[in-house]
């Protein structure tokens, strides 16, 4: 069987163009053709469908080839044009070139009309190439611009599955991101589709994304219900018709989900949309993954902030009330719920009591009364462990103030034992008005939550025992702080030891000084971090082996006002930002990111400086050597008053200088 040929034909003479395809076909071509004559009949026949070639005799009785090379070229295909014509001047032929046609013949002479139609044809496909992959690198650098300026990860979600389909013109998709905790990858997002048709999540060889996910292939289907490779018990629950690709979304070695477009036959996704698909996956998997890592941070700094906060009305507040209201308000903050309320054990009747809530309606809650066992909470308490209820209403327990609660439309519930010293003294309740579906990370943060809840508590009993507790959690924080630092510094395997180093030698130069304790706690605090800001930094330039370009250079200098953007909302940090923020500018005002100079620059951070480039300038680094300690020396001295702080520069010699060399 010869070459599949789509051929619309120009040609008053249906004997001549009976000759013409006649060639053709001996030329080994399958034809498919339509003969018209005019210019209404071919707009009809280019919106109808697709064509090969056109072939055209040069006039007509009502048509011309001009006028259908006018018309073509305001249909914007690209499509070969040969003119095949009795008698044709030179001129005419010239101009009809310069047109838009791209040969021509003359009747009764097709030695070169086979010839004619390969050349064409293969030009064709090498302009078609080229087009695919022009919009490819240019869908290519729409998305990667487009991510590049999102901030969370919903966002980030929302505008790669936008741009997907619309790149492909796809009917349907989703995104399914993988939770390794639980060994689940869930849906995140999705366009096009009904709920009937597609489930929440899958275990990893489950539905196409958990096959997918398992494979680690992608998986691309004319018809996913008729295809082979999926098995049965997948294939049966796809409906008819649905069509279209399902990537995998990589990060390094990492799978961290799918990118799922469909499409309903007849239409299929061509080559060149695989490839833009398989080129946005590329890009999505790693910017997804560096969000996620970006906002895994953020969220523990919230995190450790709201317990700061805690722990501060732990410290301080001895009105159990007023503490209960900061903590309640954390909760309900942190864990993004509608509702939550504090059950305290009372001494004298051993029953579950109301003691403080937020979030609700009506003030039905303040009624509660329960014994040990009783209801959700007494389960709780007396189990000693968290009890959860999904969904209220679905629930077959005694749910023991469902009607005290029937005004408050609650679906979601979580009781947390307050625990200390092996006592339980009561219970931390959770409510949400829509269906929870807790990670991990929640549950234990909801934990650590009902720890501190016991902790306050126990606190309105024993304050003494709670200020050791306020000791190690402060002692916890700051260890957290130099467990992200090491962080850094095995994320930027060129820096490694960077932190622990340049923190020491300016707490040493800052004692030296004379500086109080509690600004050596926020500069150490501001050292630990000075390169946070690198975690929004993508990981191809931080770990480039060259020097950066200046646009790369442009984007490095982001990270202090990344790191800002970051800590400052953190009110515990916020005294440490100082060394963060400003350990780039200069004396002279030529640093970034705001360009101080002199003592707008804060103390700390003109200290902090010094002792960075010296870090820097005299430990190796692969696109240099250190430098000798006398050059490096030099270089201090020489950039006093430019760079560095003259004052600063005088105390760093005297200690490091002058002292050992």
């Amino acid at each position: 069987m010869g070459t599949y040929l789509r051929i619309l034909i120009i040609e008053d003479s249906g004997d001549d163009a009976h000759l013409i395809l006649r060639e053709v076909q001996r030329g080994g071509y399958e034809v498919e053709s339509e003969r018209v004559e005019t210019a209404e009949a071919m707009q009809e026949a280019l919106a109808r469908q697709r064509w090969d070639l056109i072939i055209c005799d040069f006039s007509l009785p009502r048509f011309s080839a001009p006028n259908a090379l006018e018309l073509l070229k305001k249909s914007e295909y690209d499509i070969p044009f040969i003119i095949v014509s009795g008698t044709i001047g030179e001129e005419s032929a010239v101009n009809a070139l310069k047109a838009g046609a791209h040969d021509f013949i003359i009747k009764g002479n097709f030695a070169r009309l086979i010839p004619a139609i390969q050349r064409e044809l293969k030009e064709a496909e090498i302009r078609h190439q080229r087009r695919e992959r022009e919009r490819e690198l240019e869908a290519i650098a729409v998305v990667s611009s487009t991510l590049r300026t999102t901030k969370t990860l919903s966002e980030m979600l929302s505008r790669l599955l936008d741009q997907a389909l619309m790149l492909v013109e796809g009917e349907a998709g989703s995104i399914w991101l993988y939770d390794p905790t639980t060994d689940i990858i869930e849906l995140k997002i999705q366009r096009g589709w009904s709920d009937e048709y597609i489930n929440s999540s899958f275990q990893p060889g489950e539905g196409i994304p958990g096959l997918v996910m398992k494979l680690g292939k992608a998986m691309i289907a004319r018809e996913f219900c008729s295809d082979l490779q999926i098995p049965d018990e997948i294939r049966n629950q796809i409906p008819r018709k649905i069509g279209g690709a399902c990537i995998p979304l990589h990060a390094d070695e990492n799978i961290v989900g799918v990118l799922f477009i469909n499409v309903t036959l007849p239409r299929e996704l061509t080559t060149g949309e695989i490839r833009i698909l398989n080129a946005l996956a590329e890009i999505g998997g790693n910017a997804i993954h560096r969000t996620y890592l970006h906002e895994q941070t953020i969220k523990q700094l919230e995190r450790l902030a709201a317990l700061r906060s805690i722990d501060l009305a732990i410290s301080n507040i001895l009105d159990l009330q007023v503490t209960l209201k900061i903590l309640i308000n954390e909760v309900i903050r942190q864990l993004h719920v509608d509702a939550a309320s504090v059950l305290l054990i009372q001494t004298d009747s051993g029953r579950l009591e109301f003691a403080a809530g937020q979030g609700f309606y009506t003030r039905n809650i303040e009624s509660t009364s329960l014994r040990i066992g009783e209801g959700n909470a007494g389960r709780a308490a007396l189990g000693r462990r968290i009890v959860e209820v999904p969904d209220l209403t679905k629930f077959n327990g005694d749910f023991m103030r469902a009607q005290l609660l029937a005004d408050e439309r609650f679906v979601s519930y979580y009781a947390v034992p307050l625990i200390t010293k092996g006592e339980v003294k009561g219970v931390l309740e959770i409510f949400n008005r829509s269906r929870l579906n807790p990670d991990r990370e929640w549950l234990d943060f909801l934990e650590t939550l009902g720890g501190q809840t016991a902790i306050a508590v126990e606190n309105s009993i024993l304050f003494q025992g709670l200020q050791r507790s306020n000791f190690e959690l402060a002692m916890a924080y700051d260890a957290t702080i130099e467990g992200w630092s090491r962080a850094l510094d095995l994320r930027d395997h060129e820096t490694e030891g960077h932190t622990r180093r340049v923190t020491d030698m300016t707490l040493k130069l800052a004692r030296k000084m004379g500086l109080s304790d509690e600004r050596l706690v926020l500069i150490r605090r501001g050292a630990l971090l000075h390169d946070i800001g690198k975690m929004g930094i993508p990981d191809t330039i931080l770990h480039k082996p060259e020097e950066l370009t200046e646009e790369e250079q442009q984007i490095m200098r982001q990270h202090p006002q990344l790191a800002y953007d970051m800590l400052e909302p953190i009110a515990y940090l916020r005294d440490s930002l100082d060394i963060p923020y400003c350990h780039h500018e200069k004396w002279d005002g030529t640093g970034y990111p705001r360009g101080l100079s002199g003592t707008q620059i804060p103390l700390e951070a003109r200290l902090f400086t010094i002792v960075d480039i010296w870090d820097a300038i005299t430990t190796d680094r692969p696109y240099r050597k250190s430098w000798p300690k006398k050059k490096a020396l030099d270089y201090i001295r020489e950039q006093s008053g430019k760079y560095f702080d003259p004052q600063m520069v005088e105390v760093f010699l005297q200690e490091i200088g002058i002292n050992r060399f």
